[in-house]
């Protein structure tokens, strides 16, 4: 069985994200851990994260959608942990948050020529459209078993992870 678990600051459930995880693939679980993480608050974001993450199985994919920068240059991105989890998330320091806890053993920007949801580009407006078509999508397809971890995109260093703003 596979799962994902969806974390954003959009004030309500995103029942288009959890949408586009069925569409990839019916049988992927998918659970909202919250939408009420305080607008861009990635510190909270990654905190909510470590508090839970080893109460999941090994492999289960975390969606965490707290963008400050969005539709800034910021790396969107999959984290592999050193204990079996992973994190689709904006680099935009939620990683170095749950990185104290859980290391990350190695990253991948998400390659979005690939890993992006097609169909929706009508909707680019809404609030969540980066939300849904990658971060959403190329998290199920990761957790469905459709593209390997290599498969998101290119690796980088973890020391180019940005650190949280103090």
């Amino acid at each position: 069985m596979t799962y994902v678990v969806i974390q954003t600051d959009f004030g309500g459930p995103s029942g288009a994200m959890a949408g586009v995880c069925k569409l990839v693939d019916p049988s992927v679980q998918v659970f909202n851990l919250t939408a009420r993480v305080p607008k861009f608050n990635v510190k909270v974001a990654g905190e909510n994260i470590q508090e839970v993450l080893t109460y999941w199985p090994k492999g289960t994919v975390f969606v965490s959608v707290v963008d400050p920068g969005v539709g800034t240059k910021r790396k969107a991105c999959v984290a592999k942990t050193k204990d079996g989890y992973y994190v689709v998330t904006p680099d935009n320091g939620i990683l170095d948050v749950i990185n104290k806890t859980h290391p990350i053993e190695e990253l991948r920007e998400i390659d979005e020529t690939i890993n992006r949801y097609q169909g929706n580009e009508w909707s680019t407006q809404s609030d969540i459209f980066h939300g849904r078509d990658i971060f959403a999508y190329c998290g199920a397809r990761l957790a469905s078993g459709k593209i390997t971890y290599e498969e998101v995109g290119p690796q980088y260093e973890i020391s180019e992870m940005i650190p949280l703003e103090k």
